[in-house]
């Protein structure tokens, strides 16, 4: 079945266009349209006043979208920001000590490779960045602050199962385990309903969200960084119990707020969430319309040549696959020369299927793949 007609605007914008990197910038859906220009029309609208709709309706609606999709038993421990990098910076300043001793996997993504790096320069951290598949080992042995990992990791696409082993050794008091949910979140059906008073979940709209960049959002477990040092007003909540001169923080999620924001991506996330409802539209049903797609190219073979880092074996996957090769950066460009859109990093060449994605679709960019140029670069 084809959902392209959910997809009209970006389609239609450059229909010659075949763009596989739905795992990177996933095109926007014709409601992610109507949803900004209903934030637009209530800024003009509302004026100063379009904050109580924002900080109340809108807010709280995203918010059950998020709980809903992770089943999560309380929505008020969500918060929202820009980008998830604001979160991360929130979660280490509220961690007392310092050095902050960090367990990581040598696979998470440029923004929090770099920060640390940078904060092992100056010694607010000491990174010990380990194999994903060691990474459970390492927990239970070592002695950290906090425990960092994507669910899928966003150059292999190898999948993180055993969250429930990494949020049994998270404790208020420390270590605190942090999930980079963004290549998992509406890519796999994530329940953390058994897991949601000891993990930090973070994620946002940019990709299978298919909301746009600007709405991220993190699920902070009750008890837990109560107080972050890095802080915006907006994390403020009104206690007439505080001594004069107390910081006061709001008990829920808002705790890890910052300040004025663009609330535009709040919108879009909502009204992509009702298009998707309205479609019958769940996560498992848009993966297995996606998995269907890459069988089917990979059944093709047009890659046979490159390494798979992650096939598909009957477990959750990711919603791109990574292929392997001292020419992927190459392959990448002569792909682009013929307007097909992939995403290289190193020397992995990874293709994302998206909803909008149909065999169609499929069979054309293997056909450009078996294109002679495409062919030398991919044996």
């Amino acid at each position: 079945m084809s959902w392209k007609h959910l997809f009209s605007k970006a389609l239609s914008a450059d229909p010659d266009r075949l763009h596989f990197a739905a795992h990177s910038h996933h095109l926007w859906p014709d409601a992610s349209f109507e949803g900004h220009m209903k934030a637009c029309e209530d800024a003009m609208h509302l004026a100063d006043h379009k904050w109580d709709k924002i900080m109340g309706p809108v807010w709280a609606e995203a918010q059950r979208h998020v709980a809903s999709e992770l089943k999560l038993p309380d929505a008020q421990t969500v918060a929202f920001a820009p980008n998830t990098h604001d979160f991360l910076v929130r979660i280490v300043s509220a961690i007392p000590t310092r050095p902050v001793r960090v367990l990581t996997t040598d696979g998470e993504f440029h923004s929090f490779r770099r920060q640390m790096e940078r904060w092992a320069e100056d010694g607010t951290v000491v990174v010990d960045a380990v194999a994903a598949d060691s990474l459970i080992d390492k927990a239970q042995s070592g002695s950290y602050d906090l425990i960092f990992a994507s669910h899928v990791l966003f150059n292999s696409g190898k999948v993180i199962s055993a969250l429930d082993r990494l949020a049994a050794l998270s404790r208020p008091e420390g270590p605190w385990t942090v999930i980079d949910g963004y290549h998992g979140f509406m890519a796999l059906d994530t329940d953390l309903s058994d897991v949601a008073d000891r993990l930090f979940y973070m994620a946002g709209g940019y990709k299978y969200a298919m909301a746009g960049e600007g709405v991220c959002f993190l699920h902070a477990p009750p008890g837990f960084a109560p107080r972050p040092t890095v802080t915006g007003w907006y994390a403020a909540f009104e206690d007439l119990a505080l001594s004069p001169g107390k910081v006061g923080y709001a008990p829920d999620g808002r705790r890890f707020l910052g300040s004025t924001f663009d609330p535009s991506g709040l919108y879009r996330f909502n009204a992509v969430q009702a298009m998707l409802a309205e479609a019958g539209l769940t996560t498992d049903k848009i993966s297995d319309h996606i998995a269907e797609l890459q069988r089917h190219f990979l059944n093709d073979s047009p890659l046979s040549g490159m390494r798979l880092l992650n096939p598909i074996d009957g477990n959750p996957h990711a919603r791109f696959l990574a292929f392997q090769s001292a020419n992927a950066a190459r392959l990448h460009q002569a792909l682009a020369e013929r307007k097909v859109v992939t995403d290289v990093r190193g020397d992995v060449l990874r293709i994302g299927f998206g909803l909008y994605h149909d065999i169609e679709d499929v069979d054309r960019l293997s056909e450009i793949l078996r294109g002679s140029q495409c062919t030398r670069l991919s044996a």
